[in-house]
C-alpha cells in the first residue's frame, strides 16, 4: 500500500513539475515575442531618425538640419507612425506567433523581402514628390532607407535567434515531445535525435504503443517511460503538456496516422511523421535543417498567418464599427424583446469554438423562457418555443446581433463556421469524423453553410451543412468573406432566414 501511494505521489509530482514548466515557458513565450516586437519598434524609429537626418544634411544640404530637425513636425509624425505601421506589418506576416521557432537564414531573407518592399512604398509614398537637384538623390534616398531599415530591423533579430537558438542547442530549453510508436523505427528516431551533438529542442517526455501490430521494443522501455496507448493519446498530451508529437509508424499505416491527426485537431501540437522510401521518392520530404532528422512537418494551418491575422483586424474593426454605429439598434431590439415575452433580453449558451474550446455565445433571445427544460432540441420551421417577435428576429437573422461583441473579444469571426454545443458536436463525429476540422478556425455569425442551408433542424441536416463549411475553410479569404456578408445582409434585408 505504500509503494502504491509512493508512485501515485511520485506521478502527481511529475505532473505537476511539467504544468509548472509549460506556464513557465508560455510566459517567457509572451516575453520572447514582446522582445521582438519591441526591438523591431526601436529599430523603425532609429532607420527614420537616421534616414530623416540623412536626408536634411546631404540631400537637402540644409545648415541648420538640427534646428530644422527639431521643428518638423513631419519628422515627429513619422517617428510615431511608420514604426507602429512597420510592426503591424509583421505582425499581419506571423513574425511574433513562434518565436522560439525561428530560423536565422529564413528569417534574414523575409526580413530582406519586407524592408525592400516597404521601402519602395514609403519611397512613392513619401518621397517621390520631394524636390531634388538631381535624380540620382532619388536613387541615393531608397538605397540609404531600405539599407538602415533593413540593417537595423536585422542584427537584433540575429541576436534574439542566436540567443534562443544556443539554448535549444544547448538543451537549456526545449519542446515537451511525444513519440508514438514503439517499434524499431521509434528507437531508432529516439536515438538519433538524442545522439545529436546540438539538440533539435526535443525534450522526450514519454512514448504511446499503437497496439500489437506496431512491434515493441525493449530498449525503448527501458529508456523513455511508457505512457499509454493510443486511445490515451489526448489524455497523455494535456497531462504532460505535449508541444510535439513525432509519429514514428509507417506511411502504409494509414488508419493510425488519421486517428492521430483527428485527435489532435483541437491541440495546440505540432506533429511529424517519419518519411519511408515512398515518401522521399515522392516528394513529399522536405526538409529545412541540415543537422537534424528528416521529418514531415503536418502543416495545420488553413491559410497564411497574414490571412489570419488580416481577417482577424477586420474582424475587430468591423464589430467595433457594428456595435458602436449601431448602438440605438441594439436597445430598440432590447425594448421589443422586452415587450414581447416575459424573461431575459439576451440568450446565452455554451458552444465549441477554435481548437473545440468551449465559450458562451450571445443572442437577442427568440424562445419562451424554459424552451429546453426537456433537453437539448433544434429548432423546427413551425417550433412552438418562438415567440412572435422571435420568429421575426430569426427570418432576419437579427437574433444574432449580440454576437459582435464575441466577435470583438476573439472568441468568434463574422465569418466562419456556425458553432454547435457539445452534446450536437458528439453525435455529429459519429457519423461525420471529419468535422472535428471546422474547429481549425474560429466561428462566425455567419457562415457558407448559414447562406447556401439556413439553419439545420437535425443532425442530418447539420451534416448536409457541414459540406459547404469545410470547403469554406479549403478557400478561407477575405474577398470570400466580403461575398459571404453581402449575401447575408441580403438575407437580413428581404428576411428570407431559414
Amino acid at each position: 500500500m505504500l509503494l502504491q501511494a509512493d508512485i501515485v505521489s511520485t506521478k502527481e509530482q511529475h505532473e505537476t513539475t511539467v504544468a509548472a514548466e509549460k506556464k513557465y515557458m508560455l510566459m517567457n513565450k509572451k516575453l520572447q515575442a514582446f522582445k521582438y516586437v519591441a526591438c523591431d519598434f526601436l529599430a523603425a524609429v532609429a532607420a527614420w531618425i537616421l534616414f530623416f537626418t540623412f536626408r536634411k544634411f546631404y540631400i537637402e544640404h540644409d545648415v541648420d538640419w538640427y534646428q530644422d530637425l527639431v521643428n518638423d513636425r513631419t519628422f515627429y509624425i513619422g517617428s510615431a507612425v511608420i514604426p507602429i505601421t512597420w510592426c503591424i506589418v509583421y505582425y499581419l506576416q506571423g513574425n511574433y506567433d513562434m518565436p522560439y521557432r525561428r530560423s536565422r537564414l529564413n528569417e534574414a531573407a523575409h526580413t530582406f523581402l519586407t524592408a525592400l518592399v516597404g521601402a519602395l512604398i514609403l519611397f512613392f509614398v513619401l518621397l517621390l514628390d520631394d524636390e531634388v537637384q538631381n535624380y540620382r538623390n532619388y536613387y541615393k534616398s531608397f538605397a540609404v532607407l531600405f539599407s538602415l531599415h533593413f540593417v537595423m530591423t536585422a542584427i537584433p533579430r540575429f541576436v534574439l535567434s542566436t540567443i534562443t537558438n544556443s539554448r535549444i542547442h544547448n538543451r537549456k530549453m526545449g519542446f515537451n515531445t511525444l513519440l508514438i510508436g514503439s517499434n524499431e523505427n521509434a528507437w531508432k528516431i529516439y536515438n538519433e535525435i538524442e545522439g545529436l551533438k546540438k539538440s533539435n529542442g526535443n525534450i522526450f517526455r514519454g512514448f504511446i504503443h499503437i497496439d500489437e501490430r506496431n512491434g515493441f521494443s525493449e530498449k525503448l522501455l527501458k529508456t523513455v517511460p511508457h505512457l499509454g496507448e493510443l486511445s490515451d493519446l489526448t489524455r497523455v498530451i494535456k497531462t504532460h503538456q505535449v508541444d510535439e508529437i513525432i509519429v514514428a509508424l509507417e506511411s502504409s499505416e494509414h488508419n493510425a496516422i488519421q486517428h492521430i491527426l483527428n485527435d489532435t485537431l483541437d491541440l495546440d501540437v505540432k506533429v511529424k511523421l517519419i518519411p519511408d522510401v515512398y515518401d522521399i521518392l515522392s516528394g513529399s520530404v522536405k526538409f529545412t535543417s541540415v543537422i537534424h532528422a528528416p521529418l514531415i512537418e503536418v502543416n495545420r494551418e488553413v491559410v497564411p498567418r497574414w490571412q489570419v491575422n488580416a481577417k482577424r483586424i477586420f474582424d475587430v474593426c468591423f464589430s467595433l464599427f457594428v456595435i458602436i454605429g449601431f448602438s440605438w439598434f441594439y436597445l430598440l431590439l432590447s425594448i421589443m424583446v422586452k415587450l414581447t415575452s416575459k424573461g431575459p433580453v439576451i440568450f446565452s449558451q455554451e458552444r465549441l469554438g477554435l481548437n473545440g474550446k468551449p465559450f458562451r455565445i450571445y443572442k437577442f433571445r427568440s424562445m419562451y423562457v424554459d424552451a429546453e427544460k426537456n433537453g437539448p432540441a433544434l429548432s423546427s420551421t413551425h417550433d412552438p418555443r418562438i415567440t412572435p417577435f422571435g420568429r421575426f428576429l430569426r427570418k432576419t437573422r437579427l437574433d444574432e446581433f449580440p454576437q459582435f461583441f464575441n466577435v470583438f473579444f476573439g472568441t468568434m469571426s463574422i465569418v466562419g463556421p456556425r458553432p454547435e454545443r457539445k452534446f450536437f458536436v458528439d453525435q455529429i463525429v459519429l457519423k461525420a469524423p471529419h468535422y472535428k476540422h471546422l474547429h481549425r478556425v474560429r466561428p462566425g455569425i455567419t457562415s457558407w453553410g448559414q447562406v447556401k442551408f439556413g439553419y439545420a433542424e437535425n443532425v442530418d441536416e447539420m451534416i448536409e451543412r457541414l459540406k459547404y463549411d469545410l470547403l469554406y475553410t479549403e478557400n478561407m479569404s477575405l474577398m470570400v468573406d466580403i461575398k459571404i456578408i453581402i449575401y447575408t445582409l441580403l438575407i437580413v434585408v428581404q428576411g428570407r432566414g431559414k
